[in-house]
Order: structure tokens, then sequence, then C-alpha cells
């Protein structure tokens, strides 16, 4: 397939808070084993395309060791190519400022069509499809769309279609939307097309959203393809907590099958031990990864590799990252635990009645869901009551740490 595709990937995700602290969006772990990055990687892969670069910016390390060589996508073989690629003047101000910045890449590649893809949705897609809808209508540019409630609509850019998908409005997250067409951030370019308005366009914080696709709708020939199934943002903490909870519905109800053997998602894996599920343990409704030991109660909940529940600890409604750690008689519930976390001795994290919002960033946190950074250890009988804060830094001087706290 003549398609070279641009993963931008370089976006702090600041609504992430303490999870992109030390790494970039794309590069959260997301549903146990993966990284959010691996949908992206993973469609590109089973769509057939082979000729991929990866557009970083934000501490790209955690992300360039993850993806390595691509090996899990297929992508280290004699006829592909997988580039990652570095802001080299100076830091990107726009999605389509990060593609002006790689201009010279985008010109040497020998593909018709170029591909724009956000390295941060977790979603399932064949982009043959998208392609051959862009082909059909001999556009010149082609907007992935999903449909959204219309009362969440001016989240989004929002677009108008007619009959034949062809779009004839567009306004970036519009007051009054006047359709309920949101942009999902992927595009289909002709090269030449995308080459001729990045370099036209004279604004600073260049973006396809603000900028060039109001600029082509003018000129040129913009289609609309419209996507029906699951596509989300996991940009916030009640996103993230939500979306990893929801593949633990049972077989009929999980928005997103994982277990689809023709439509695999790739990841780089640890090489762990498996499963180890004690004598009295009691699982209902989780995402277990390799390298796990449960001996407690896990209820509703998704543990990533190397994560041990002892025996008499209970998690629920939580996702507990890489090698953490919950010791006998913890309680934790409705909370998200970074790597190499300790929930000490009979400490009791996400309790009470109490739901105010965090004092520090109320924004972020007032549903009741707390959020460990990495590498903290939570002093053995701590009691954490909800919306709290705990940084990488914090310091435990009292037994309560209430409700709204940051540390």
């Amino acid at each position: 397939m003549n398609t070279l595709a641009l993963i931008l990937a370089g976006g702090r995700g600041s609504r992430l808070d303490l999870l992109s602290e030390k790494r970039v969006k794309p590069a959260v772990p997301f549903a146990g084993k993966y990284r959010i990055i691996d949908f992206t990687l993973s469609n590109c892969s089973n769509s057939g395309i082979y000729d991929i670069a990866i557009l970083t910016q934000y501490l790209p390390l955690s992300l360039n060791e993850h993806i390595g060589v691509g090996k899990p996508w297929d992508l280290d073989r004699r006829d592909t190519r997988l580039s990652l690629l570095q802001p080299y003047k100076e830091w990107y101000s726009g999605t389509a400022d990060a593609v002006l910045q790689n201009i010279e890449y985008v010109k040497r590649s020998k593909a018709e069509h170029v591909l724009i893809l956000s390295g941060d949705h977790v979603y399932k897609m064949d982009y043959r499809k998208m392609l051959a809808h862009h082909k059909k209508h001999d556009a010149d540019l082609t907007i992935a769309v999903q449909p959204v409630p219309i009362e969440e609509a001016s989240r989004y850019g929002i677009l108008s279609a007619d009959e034949d998908t062809m779009i004839t409005k567009f306004a970036e997250k519009p007051e009054k939307p006047e359709s309920n067409l949101a942009s999902m951030g992927i595009y289909v370019f002709n090269k030449a097309v995308l080459l001729d308005a990045i370099q036209r366009l004279d604004a600073p914080d260049l973006d396809f959203g603000k900028h060039v696709i109001p600029y082509l709708l003018k000129t040129h020939k913009v289609y609309a393809h419209v996507f029906k199934d699951y596509w989300k943002d996991v940009g916030t903490y009640d996103a993230y907590l939500e979306a990893n909870l929801e593949l633990t519905a049972t077989v009929d109800q999980v928005p997103l099958d994982m277990y689809d053997r023709s439509w695999r998602i790739h990841t780089r894996s640890e090489e762990m031990p498996s499963v180890k599920v004690g004598s009295k343990a009691l699982i209902h409704q989780a995402l277990i990864s390799n390298g796990c030991i449960v001996a407690g109660e896990v209820k509703r909940s998704v543990l990533s590799p190397g994560v041990v529940i002892h025996p008499g600890a209970s998690v629920i409604n939580s996702v507990i990252l890489n090698d953490s750690e919950v010791l006998p008689g913890a309680i934790v519930e409705n909370t998200i635990i970074d790597k190499n976390v300790t929930i000490g001795y009979k400490a009791k994290v996400g309790c009470g009645d109490d739901y105010t919002p965090n004092k520090e960033k109320p924004s972020l946190l007032q549903s009741g869901i707390n959020v460990i950074a990495k590498g903290v250890s939570i002093p053995d009988g701590t009691t954490v009551e909800r919306n709290c804060r705990i940084t990488s830094t914090a310091t435990f001087k009292e037994k309560i740490i209430k409700s709204g706290s940051t540390l």
C-alpha cells in the first residue's frame, strides 16, 4: 500500500497529570500489558501499512524503548520502514507544525498518500477502508469522523457533510454545534496537497483543525469517512480508569474486543512467568497480566505485569501498573496506581463519603478517584480518602490523608 503513516506522539497529555509526569501520553500503560500507542501501531500493521514515522517530543525515552525497531508490529523487515523523528529546530507548536518541521522526510517518501494519526487514542480501525473511500471520491483530504452525543459535540472539531460525505462546514470546538460528526484527528492527504498546504499557511501554531482543514475546505475536495466502532481518547483520569475497567466486562458487554485473532493488538512484552493465583484468592471480572501473583481479592480491576496482591488485601475498581505491591490487609478502591508502588500493611486507599475535589487540581480529580505516582510507598495503616494526588516526592506526616489533598 503506497501510504506513509505519520503518528503524532509528542504530546505531554497534561490532563493525565502524574501518569505523564515521566513519560509521554502514548507510552502510558493501558489494559494491563499494553501501551496506548500499541493500538495505533497495530492498526497500521494489520492494515498493511509498513512505512511509518513516529513524531516524538516530550519525554520520548520510555516510548523509544518500547517501540525499539518495531519487531512486535512486524516493522523490522527489509521491506518496512520505521522512523522516530524528534524536533531539531524548536518545539512543535501545533499538529501541522510537527509535520512541517519534518517536511523533508515527507518529501523523500515515495508514497502518494499521507495518513496522519494520533498515538494516544484507543480503537481498532482498518485504515484500508478509509483509503478506499478517499480514492473512490478522488478526494484531496479525507477526515475520519465519529457521531457523538450532541451535548458533547462542543469538545470536538465538528463538521457537516452532504449525502455523498463531502464536507461542507467545519468548526473547531464550536459553542453551538450544527452537527454531531466529530473529527477523530485521523486524516488521509494526497501528499502533494499536504505539502502545498503546510508550506503556504503561515501560522506560529500551525494546526490541522485550526488552519489546514479550513483552508482546504475553500479550494479542495474534502470528504468524511464515518467510523462507528469503539474509539476513545483516554486523556483524563476518569476516561483512563473507565476505559480500562470497561475491558473487564463480560464477553457480550465488552466494548473493545481484545481477543479478536483476526485483528491482534501487538506489544513489546516482558519475559515474565505465568499468573499465580493463591488458594484463598477471590477474583471477579479482572484483567490480570503475566507475572502477577494474586493471593487476595481483585474485583473489576486491571493489573499490569508483575503486580502482587497479598493475602487479605482487596483491590476494587482500580488500575495497578507494573511491579506494584498491595500488602496484607490493605484495601484499594477507585484508584490508579503507577509503577513500583507499595501499599502498606492494612492501609486504606479510596474510602469515606467525603468527595471534596482535589484542592490543587479540582478539574482533574472530583469524582472520587485517587492517583498515586510512580515509586511511592504508602506507609502501613495509612488512610487515603478520595480525590487525592500522591506525588513521587510525597512525605507522610499524618495517618489520614483527607479528601482533596495533594502530597
